[in-house]
């Protein structure tokens, strides 16, 4: 009895120690605790990012089913600057791991540069053509003219700040491939702390501030995560983390750039070819009705909220493996994704068991309409029945692109979603006529595969070879 408290008071310990932000070397530390004093920053940091999207909408709701409308298109064009962002961050992730992992942190922060630089290049790009041509996108994407109006200002503000959220993303990215998750964490909680402070007094007037509307909601954000990209930025000059930049670090690295390039396109890739099946499996859901699309929707975002902290154990793994790697410790690096795969297939099978037994309660705290609670408890129980493979899968998948092979996940991806997914979701869903249900399933299957094919991939181990 007395050492089972003795544990907890050691992980009580831990807890705060990871939150703090402590430096550990993750490569000689033992990987259960590597794996806690990584994994609970990155737990925290998604989290808040979950409360943040969900207080947002709740806000924008309040003006009209155009700003709501707004948004949505909005985001749908903004998925290829998060594309760009998902996929640098990933290679700046497992390149300054990589040479964090050699103790090589001049080499980690020239690789830091060499990606802010990237980031603010596609952001300019993107920002011209928002702040030049919102009107025009907004009506590309099949808005009303009463829709573009209204919403315009938000699109033109949200896309010409993009630097904010493609600067915000590759920074924590850097932190967390240094092992320095909690800098990441405290970052978000900044930036998204300031958000649902501001969102109000802009969207609704507050003071000397007047009422933007759904343009207030943009300004707030924007806002935000500038302010919290100037504070990423002190610690990177000033070395309040690994990683310090130097004044005579800020030169164009042309081998560390393309290098950054070349591993990002798997990144990239992967991101695209998981949105455009999940808004395909959308446009099939659609053929059922608005109630079944709603409750479709409903429990996709309950999902998402608890995949958080699956997310935050899966880049945990990735740092691990990618600093192991450059440690010369490839059977550390190895063990520690086991290790990270089990716990999170233990944490996915406690959810799965609260959806399987509450589904229609859950849903019903967003919808009490009959077909939605139906058909959003039905999806819920379905994908929660592959719960524990989606876990193994999530920390396998990550762990790839963590030794910086982008490649293998992008195939995987590629067979999963394409080629098996969509054909199967149809085929059942439309063709045979099982409805809804067979959507589901094939979510559920596609997931099972993937992980199945990592694990099959990953005990190759070719991804120990891999340079960066």
């Amino acid at each position: 009895m007395q050492s089972n408290k003795i544990s907890l008071k050691q992980y009580f310990q831990y807890f705060i120690i990871a939150v703090k932000g402590k430096e550990q070397d993750l490569t000689t530390i033992s990987i259960r605790r590597a794996i806690f004093m990584l994994s609970i920053p990155m737990i925290l940091e998604m989290l808040m990012e979950s409360i943040f999207a969900l207080v947002d909408i709740l806000y924008v709701s309040q003006v009209s089913v155009n700003a709501v409308a707004t948004i949505g298109l909005t985001e749908s064009v903004i998925t290829l600057v998060y594309a760009v962002a998902i996929g640098l961050s990933m290679a700046a992730t497992a390149i300054v791991a990589r040479r964090v992992g050699e103790k090589d942190l001049i080499g980690a922060s020239q690789a830091a540069v060499q990606v802010i630089f990237l980031g603010v290049l596609v952001s300019v790009i993107v920002s011209v053509v928002g702040i030049f041509y919102a009107k025009e996108i907004l009506a590309l994407m099949g808005a009303e003219p009463d829709l573009i109006a209204e919403g315009h200002g938000y699109t033109q503000v949200l896309l010409g700040g993009n630097v904010t959220i493609m600067l915000l993303f590759l920074i924590n990215a850097i932190f967390r491939g240094a092992g320095n998750a909690s800098v990441a964490m405290w970052t978000l909680i900044l930036s998204n702390g300031l958000n649902i402070i501001l969102d109000p007094m802009f969207i609704f007037g507050f003071g000397p501030i007047p009422a933007y509307g759904v343009e207030g909601a943009a300004i707030a954000t924007t806002i935000g995560r500038g302010t919290a990209v100037v504070f990423q930025l002190v610690i990177l000059f000033y070395g309040y983390s690994k990683i310090k930049v130097r004044v005579k670090d800020l030169v164009v690295r042309t081998t560390v750039m393309l290098n950054l390039i070349k591993v990002s396109l798997g990144g990239i890739g992967q991101f695209l070819i998981g949105t455009s099946s999940w808004v395909f499996l959308m446009r099939i859901m659609s053929e059922f009705g608005s109630e079944v699309l709603a409750g479709y929707t409903i429990a996709i975002r309950v999902m998402m909220f608890t995949l958080m902290p699956a997310w935050g154990m899966s880049n945990a793994a990735a740092t691990l493996v990618g600093q192991n790697l450059g440690a010369k410790q490839p059977d550390r690096a190895e063990k520690s994704v086991w290790k990270t795969g089990k716990y999170n297939a233990i944490f996915m099978g406690l959810v799965s068991l609260v959806y399987l037994i509450f589904a229609p309660q859950i849903i019903s705290m967003f919808n009490t309409t009959p077909d939605v609670v139906k058909y959003g408890s039905l999806c819920l129980r379905i994908i929660a029945a592959g719960y524990i493979f989606f876990g193994y899968g999530m920390v396998v998948i990550q762990s790839f692109n963590g030794a910086g092979d982008t490649k293998t996940p992008t195939y995987i991806n590629f067979v999963c979603f394409w080629l098996f997914q969509l054909p199967f979701a149809y085929l059942v869903a439309v063709t045979l006529d099982f409805g809804p249900e067979g959507v589901f399933w094939a979510i559920t299957f596609a997931e099972i595969l993937i992980a199945i094919i990592g694990i099959i991939w990953f005990k190759k181990g070719k991804w120990k070879a891999v340079q960066v």
